[in-house]
């Protein structure tokens, strides 16, 4: 992940903006297609983030820069970023050819030119130790993971058993608007939509859940959720949101060093874990929490 202390148009710390070039139309549907490109670290839009500088439009060519956090984010993460962007910007039907700028990181010129040039990971990088492929499978589960606990806590808090969550197939689960209605044996109940589509989502992305009648929330490992057991999954669950929370805090801190302290922005909003409002997944300082995500003894 990389960043700068001034935006692309000239600006300082505190005061960076987006800066746009051609129809706004055009520039409003790029920026919208751009938002469904998330830093694999963080599973957050890098609209979100604030990680884009530029965004410029010139009939059917779309020119897209953006930096990072930090000059020496993973280039595999950076890799994928800078793809997904392409690849989603010239998914507009106008668009033919959207060109992606990764700029002040340290692998900034070979990633740009390697993935507008239509290049492979391998191509560009032929000594790195495997590939995009690899890391995108780790950091989808891991993303499955971490949703799952918040979407268990739901159902457990609109009273469904942990007997029924645990027994619960894709096709018990429907999402309609706002709501989500889970169907239990002819009873339903309706929760919150946002944290059951979200690990509908993850799982579905990661591969684990695809077909009507599979079991919708699963082990770490993928395996079924005995119903006594699903006490320690959630425990495993929440590892994750700690993980991923802690690289999203400490992302926002080096953004912060960059860009000013009121945010790349301006606005002093953080962007650490939106998920946690009650801070009850921060970072506390326990280096064993923090690094072991997928470890947790059966006798815990």
């Amino acid at each position: 992940m990389s960043g700068s202390s001034a935006d692309s148009t000239g600006g300082h710390a505190g005061e960076r903006s987006t800066s746009s070039r051609g129809d706004p139309r055009d520039v409003s549907a790029v920026r919208e297609r751009l938002d469904r490109v998330e830093d694999p670290e963080l599973a957050r839009s890098i609209v979100e983030l604030d990680y884009i500088d530029a965004i410029e439009t010139d009939g059917d060519r779309v020119e897209v820069r953006f930096t990072l956090p930090t000059a020496w984010c993973s280039p595999a993460f950076a890799w994928m970023m800078a793809t997904d962007a392409r690849d989603e910007v010239e998914a507009l039907d106008w668009v033919r050819e959207a060109r992606i700028e990764l700029c002040d990181h340290m692998h900034g010129a070979e990633i740009t030119t390697g993935v507008n040039a239509r290049d492979t990971f391998g191509e560009t990088f032929p000594d790195a130790d495997g590939g995009v492929a690899e890391v995108r499978a780790a950091i989808a589960d891991k993303a499955r993971v971490s949703r799952q606990r918040e979407a268990v806590q739901t159902l457990l808090d609109a009273g469904v058993d942990p007997e029924q969550v645990v027994s619960l197939e894709r096709a018990d689960l429907t999402v309609v608007g706002d709501e989500a209605h889970v169907d239990l044996d002819g009873l339903s109940v309706v929760v919150d939509a946002a944290p059951v589509a979200d690990y509908i989502d993850r799982v579905e992305t990661s591969g684990h859940v695809t077909e009507p009648d599979d079991t919708l929330f699963l082990t770490p490992e993928a395996d079924p959720i005995p119903a006594d057991r699903l006490d320690v999954v959630q425990k495993r669950s929440r590892l994750a949101s700690v993980n991923m929370g802690g690289q999203g805090a400490v992302c926002d801190a080096l953004h912060r060093a960059r860009h000013g302290p009121d945010g790349p922005d301006g606005s002093g909003a953080s962007y650490v874990d939106r998920s946690d409002p009650d801070g009850s997944l921060a970072y506390d300082g326990d280096v064993d929490e923090f690094t072991s995500t997928w470890t947790l003894g059966t006798d815990d």
